[in-house]
């Protein structure tokens, strides 16, 4: 059966973050991912993944002023020592919480700048983050994004992604695969879990309900099959990875409205 990390930034918004962490435990959950941990010191964090007996799994690089609307740095001409200087700060944390991935946001596409331009300096940053996170043993990922949920994001499809990843080369450059976007953009979603899920270059998956984001079990997408499927080509290719539940809860903050939505785990 596949391995489910909640999303402290989506689930058990009815608590404070820090208390986040104990009501994934109480649920089951074993590993947790977010956006950002930048808003407390990474002892603190540390603290609440010991407490709690917790795996982190994931999360993001700083993505620009993320109040303003920037989405990431790494296509954007000219913020090369920004996205640099950020990506340094997201290793600090990814080795003091023992967190073996870090997701680097593309950004959104500057009107009127050639897309030739943007995809030499995303190809440039990626590398140069790589190389720098190889050492520590931590991959960095790219993830394809809707562009209903995000207009402009300049990376939308899986096979766009995996080609950056084939391209750059670098064996700790992998591509997160959230079934909520590829659904949205391109569907077939078993088909590209055969696929991708046994390249190597896949390392995390996220999913949510299509096409409101709420639970799994509600929607158009039959995720008790996909998760059938998951285990099947994992079986075959020793796929190991995490699936994150980045999902809103329909119940949202009302209080046990993220643990009453839980049924859909098997």
């Amino acid at each position: 059966m596949p391995q489910f990390a909640a999303n402290l930034s989506m689930l058990y918004n009815e608590h404070p973050f820090l208390d986040r962490f104990a009501a994934a435990t109480q649920d089951g959950f074993k590993a947790v991912e977010y956006l950002f941990p930048y808003e407390f010191e990474a002892a603190v964090l540390r603290q609440q993944l010991d407490a709690c007996g917790l795996q982190q799994v994931l999360f993001n690089a700083p993505p620009g002023d993320w109040a303003a609307g920037e989405r990431g740095l790494a296509c954007l001409p000219g913020r090369e020592a920004e996205f640099q200087e950020g990506f340094l700060k997201a290793l600090a944390y990814a080795q003091a919480l023992a967190c073996p991935r870090v997701h680097v946001m593309a950004g959104l596409a500057p009107a009127g700048e050639q897309r030739s331009t943007l995809q030499a300096t995303y190809l440039g940053n990626l590398a140069w983050a790589a190389a720098q996170a190889q050492p520590m043993g931590v991959d960095v990922l790219i993830e394809p994004i809707n562009t209903r949920d995000m207009p402009g994001f300049f990376l939308n499809h899986q096979a766009q992604a995996h080609e950056v990843v084939t391209q750059i080369g670098a064996p700790n450059l992998k591509v997160q695969m959230d079934l909520y976007h590829c659904q949205i953009m391109e569907g077939d979603l078993a088909s590209k879990l055969r696929q991708y899920l046994s390249s190597g270059r896949v390392g995390h998956l996220q999913i949510a309900g299509v096409p409101m984001r709420h639970e799994p079990d509600v929607g158009e997408v039959n995720h008790a099959y996909l998760f059938e499927v998951i285990d099947e080509v994992s079986a075959a290719c020793g796929w190991q990875g995490w699936i994150g539940c980045e999902y809103r809860p329909a119940r949202g903050a009302v209080p046990g409205g993220t643990t009453q939505g839980l049924g859909w785990r098997p």
